[in-house]
């Protein structure tokens, strides 16, 4: 990683631009900073076109702006933060920011003026580097450094929002007057000009309200999700191809098959893959994949391409290493297969949002009793939840954005609510036999097996949008067959 060139500047002078402690070049020549400031070719972008989703967008915030009528409206975008000294994590717009502009840039902020009976929108970002300062090769965020960024004129034409200067903001809003409210947890700058002006419950309000309206999907968003799944279809069969260079190394090279097709045809990961061999497959959460991949154990690979705006698909697969199930493996596999299965035709408009997992949960307690595993009857299982020791989790969740969508929604209109066509979550029942667990035979122990789709609600019944994805056992072996043969 190269090293700016910025020279040491004493504390006591000003320092508009950071500088390195240990930069190797004592400091910047006259002759070099005017030589900086000239020869430079005019790349203004001319006539772009806007985002495929600026309608959706204008929307969205055509609804929040009836939702809080004559109150100021701060959404921020969020910062880079730091991974170690001088080097930061990956930057991730913050999903209340990009689901409202479709901008992904650090720093932006979107505000919302109260104006007659509606609002203004601005949004708030950084210009181009500033070349006769030289910001764009001195500062460490410079263009020369990190790559050009679009001018406000071009953000206009791309999003459809007026654009202004970001760093002559935190100024506005500490002079704003009248009601607030902001988007916390994303802009420590912003929080601070409006710390006098706002309040923790007028935020949450704001807060709940944009997790709710992503509860059910436009036809933009829609397609933007069955990307994802295809994307991510195409990543779990990566992975089957590469199962024995998986055996000859661990589940690391399982982890970064797939993620090089997250990288080449999405934005990244939707969050970070499960890809949990033998007894890891019982831990739900397992991403530190560094464990072996044995031939004749379960392969419980959970993961999500996320697409260049940010929708993430949610899939999990169990498969036989070996390309076969073991007669246990397939009877636990079944199972749970059936249980999903009960999950998935319990989706439907007008069910409640808690009938895909009764459904699922009941299958699993009447399987568990029948194995003799837990003392029945189902009812009492189910009563007590008993069953929750072999499959601790509810059976799934919204999906969109965030791969746990929606979460800040009142739990009145998420899973005590009812469902609608265009919403879209995962059905993701699992039996997780954990390698210490006395309760159950030995055979049993560190089996761990999971099946997540992600579905529709259509106006007549489901879509599963990851129906590429072979769940079936017999069909399960005969796709694992084909991709090794192939």
């Amino acid at each position: 990683m190269a090293e700016e060139l910025t020279p040491e500047t004493p504390e006591d002078e000003e320092q508009p631009i950071k500088q390195r402690k240990n930069g190797l070049y004592p400091g910047v020549s006259d002759e070099l900073a005017e030589n900086m400031t000239t020869g430079w070719a005019d790349t203004e972008l001319q006539g772009l076109e806007p985002i495929a989703q600026a309608q959706q967008t204008a929307a969205r915030r055509a609804a929040l702006s009836a939702r809080f009528p004559g109150e100021r409206l701060v959404i921020p975008a969020g910062n880079l933060k730091t991974r170690s000294n001088d080097t930061e994590y990956s930057f991730r717009a913050s999903t209340e920011y990009a689901y409202l502009t479709g901008d992904q840039t650090e720093d932006g902020v979107l505000v919302l003026e109260p104006k007659g009976n509606g609002h203004v929108a601005t949004i708030h970002l950084l210009p181009r580097s500033n070349r006769e300062n030289g910001e764009f090769w001195l500062s460490g965020q410079g263009e020369l450094w990190v790559g050009r960024r679009h001018s406000l004129a071009e953000a206009e034409q791309l999003l459809g929002i007026p654009a202004e200067d970001v760093r002559e903001l935190s100024a506005k809003l500490r002079e704003a007057t009248g009601p607030v409210r902001a988007v916390r947890g994303h802009d420590a700058a912003v929080e601070a000009a409006l710390t006098d002006k706002v309040t923790a419950e007028r935020d949450e309000e704001l807060r709940v309200f944009l997790s709710e309206a992503r509860a059910v999907k436009d036809p933009f968003e829609i397609g933007e999700l069955q990307k994802a799944c295809d994307s991510t279809a195409r990543g779990f069969e990566d992975v089957v191809k590469v199962l024995d260079k998986a055996e000859a190394t661990s589940e690391r090279y399982i982890e970064g098959t797939f993620f090089l097709r997250a990288r080449v045809e999405g934005n990244d990961v939707g969050y970070g893959s499960i890809c949990a061999a033998g007894p890891h497959a019982t831990t739900l959460h397992w991403v530190r994949n560094d464990g072996p991949v044995r031939s004749g154990d379960l392969l419980l690979l959970d993961a999500g391409v996320e697409t260049h705006t940010l929708y993430t698909a949610d899939i999990t697969r169990t498969l036989p290493i070996s390309g076969r199930y073991t007669e246990l493996q397939r009877k636990i596999y079944d199972a749970v297969y059936e249980a999903q299965e009960a999950g998935i035709a319990a989706v439907k408009p007008g069910a409640k949002f808690r009938d895909f997992h009764d459904a699922s949960q009941r299958v699993l307690a009447e399987k568990l009793v029948e194995w003799g595993l837990v003392e029945g009857p189902v009812e009492r299982v189910l009563e007590l939840g008993l069953q929750r020791r072999w499959t601790l989790h509810g059976t799934g969740h919204m999906l969109g954005m965030d791969v746990h969508d929606c979460a800040a929604a009142r739990t009145e209109a998420y899973v005590d609510g009812t469902l609608e066509p265009g919403m879209c979550l995962t059905v993701e029942p699992g039996l997780y036999f954990q390698a210490d667990d006395l309760t159950v035979p030995e055979e049993y122990r560190g089996i761990g097996v999971r099946i997540e789709d992600d579905i529709l609600v259509t106006e007549d019944g489901n879509r599963n949008l990851s129906a590429a994805l072979p769940r079936q056992a017999d069909e399960v072996e005969a796709w694992m067959a084909s991709l090794k043969q192939g």
